[in-house]
């Protein structure tokens, strides 16, 4: 029902506008609340075993971060007599509240939930949980002052190794994406510390590297490596590009994806931090190699039927392929 569906994209659009306007705790925890009890009908729309199960692992964590957040400001107030997010002092619920919101975004190690919920979505939902789901906790994030470093070091090594390692031996491309998007947060959280700026253009490229990508696999409706084998059958052009946008979410230069990571090991150096650059710089090659993967199964597979005759190469619909063009043409865009 588009009623019901405008409802519910006000009410995600509304919980994160919310949580981006509050300087008070109590509303910015409201905003994260409106957001996903907003999203819940969304994910559970196919009503499908599979996708009811992810809808409700997704409540489970996501009201678990909440409460966890609503009772660390709590504790704050009471310790210090401050609800203001931008006057966090005490350790004891910074450090809760980091974490709750580490809960909500899946770094690890609280990030076992993302690629079970990922995976029993289809991929429009998996779009907007991979990415708008992400905008609330992070405004949050960078705006809590005077954080323990070492915990959102922490916190982004773990996230970029256990998005590395994850992926590895994944077959299913909506859990490739989710370890991608554990690595990727991995990233943004090591810089948080030392350079906000460079955090939020790590977050908006990998909006759109993302984006493209969820695209390409609902363009082509594949959701296994299996069936992108067959995809050249289905769209060539679209499947000779397809790989460019990996090796961008990869990170590999001259493609748009190595910005954010190449001034973030800049900086991490600058910060006396070589060792943890290095470190950050070797997990990436493990996310590369299950891109590369993907890219191989694509591009340098023949399909064992022969369709060439009956290739629907035009796309009819220009909701989809309008923006699949921005985006990867934003993704792929040389340096």
């Amino acid at each position: 029902n588009p009623y019901i569906l405008a409802t519910l994209l006000f009410g995600l659009g509304l919980g994160t506008t919310i949580t981006f306007a509050s300087s008070h705790w109590l509303l910015a925890w409201m905003g994260l609340e409106i957001n996903t009890l907003a999203i819940i009908p969304l994910m559970a729309q196919h009503h499908h075993p599979r996708a009811v199960e992810a809808t409700t692992k997704y409540f489970l964590t996501q009201a678990t971060a909440a409460a966890m957040l609503l009772f660390a400001s709590t504790t704050n107030a009471w310790l210090t007599g401050q609800w203001d997010i931008q006057q966090m002092s005490h350790p004891f619920p910074l450090t809760l509240i980091t974490l709750a919101l580490a809960l909500k975004i899946g770094l690890a190690p609280m990030h076992t939930w993302l690629p079970e919920v990922l995976q029993g979505l289809d991929l429009t939902t998996g779009l907007v949980l991979s990415t708008w789901q992400k905008l609330a906790p992070f405004a949050l994030l960078l705006q809590i002052q005077n954080v323990n470093p070492t915990i959102l070091v922490t916190l982004g090594l773990a996230s970029t190794l256990v998005g590395g390692w994850g992926g590895l031996n994944q077959t299913q491309l909506r859990k490739v994406l989710a370890y991608s998007s554990i690595a990727h947060l991995g990233w943004m959280i090591l810089i948080l510390q030392y350079s906000p700026s460079l955090t939020l253009l790590a977050l908006l490229t990998y909006f759109v590297m993302t984006f493209s990508t969820f695209l390409v696999f609902k363009l082509n409706k594949s959701t296994s490596i299996n069936a992108l084998v067959i995809s050249w059958t289905k769209a060539p052009i679209l499947t000779s590009l397809t790989p460019l946008v990996l090796l961008s979410l990869g990170g590999l230069p001259p493609l748009t994806g190595f910005m954010p990571k190449w001034l973030i090991l800049q900086e991490l150096a600058k910060q006396d931090l070589a060792p943890l650059a290095t470190l950050a710089a070797l997990s990436a090659l493990l996310s590369l190699y299950f891109y590369l993967r993907i890219s191989y199964a694509m591009t340098l597979t023949m399909s064992p039927n022969n369709l060439t005759g009956v290739t629907p190469w035009r796309f009819s619909s220009p909701q989809l392929t309008l923006p699949l063009a921005i985006a990867t043409t934003a993704t792929i865009s040389l340096l």
